[in-house]
């Protein structure tokens, strides 16, 4: 019979017989065990001890940190600011004007009432604050200057607006369905009895003033309708006119006035 050192059955045939509770047994019972352990904690110790020069050169340098920290803290003096010459002097204090003490008027009894409001022409041509203080007569007369305020004139805006980009579009009083209410009332029937009907379509400008201006007809319809349409549109009433940015503007507004067939 072959014998292996690496199985374990060699370590039962030598302690055949004998007292297994003894340490030398457990000992050859686990000696594979602790040959590998070795192997592993021997390889790891070896491995540092080679890199541990290569890990100290990666580490930084704190010498440079302490030379830092040893240089010395200089005050600088910096030198004193100089103050403007020449500098004009300082503007006199405004004269005293003649000041009147202003009295809160307060609804009290009559036997209450501690200091009276002061008289129309004691405040005549005066400033009014807290106490009553006596003008300088002699005192030269000064006037503010005039501030420096805008010299352009604001132009008045006429340009024609159109009403998709318009923030309020015009209107008719009391809605488009009083508007077309008028036109049937206003306008004369086509008395050519071939007329068969249609649509006038016109374009005008509302004002500022809600009047209709530059009335022109885009697509008529034959037989007299444009002239017609153009003259109940010069009788139409004031239309409510349209706002750009809070003001009044002109707008091109354009719409259809249908002519029913001659009857």
């Amino acid at each position: 019979m072959k014998l292996d050192l690496f199985n374990r059955q060699w370590i039962d045939i030598v302690f055949e017989g004998r007292n297994k509770a003894y340490g030398a047994y457990q000992l050859r019972q686990e000696n594979q065990k602790t040959s590998v352990r070795s192997l592993i904690i021997g390889a790891i110790v070896f491995g540092l001890a080679v890199s541990a020069p290569l890990i100290i050169s990666l580490l930084p340098d704190m010498s440079k940190n302490d030379e830092v920290l040893d240089q010395k803290i200089v005050t600088v003096k910096l030198p004193p600011k100089e103050m403007p010459k020449d500098l004009p002097p300082p503007p006199p204090p405004p004269p005293k004007v003649d000041q009147v003490k202003f009295v809160k008027p307060v609804v009290a009894k009559t036997d209450e009432i501690v200091e009276e409001p002061p008289k129309i022409v004691e405040i005549k041509d005066k400033k009014l604050g807290d106490e009553t203080i006596k003008g300088d007569p002699d005192a030269p007369l000064t006037i503010e200057p005039v501030g420096n305020g805008p010299s352009q004139v604001v132009e008045e805006d006429n340009s024609i607006y159109n009403t998709a980009g318009i923030e309020v579009k015009p209107d008719f009083p009391g809605g488009m369905a009083k508007f077309y209410s008028f036109i049937q009332r206003t306008f004369q029937p086509v008395e050519d009895e071939n007329f068969p009907g249609g649509r006038v379509f016109v374009s005008f400008v509302v004002e500022k003033d809600g009047s209709l201006t530059d009335i022109k007809v885009l697509r008529d319809a034959g037989y007299g309708t444009g002239k017609e349409a153009e003259r109940v549109l010069r009788k139409c009433p004031k239309w409510v006119p349209g706002e750009q940015n809070g003001k009044k503007v002109r707008v091109l507004y354009s719409l259809p006035i249908v002519f029913p067939k001659s009857e």
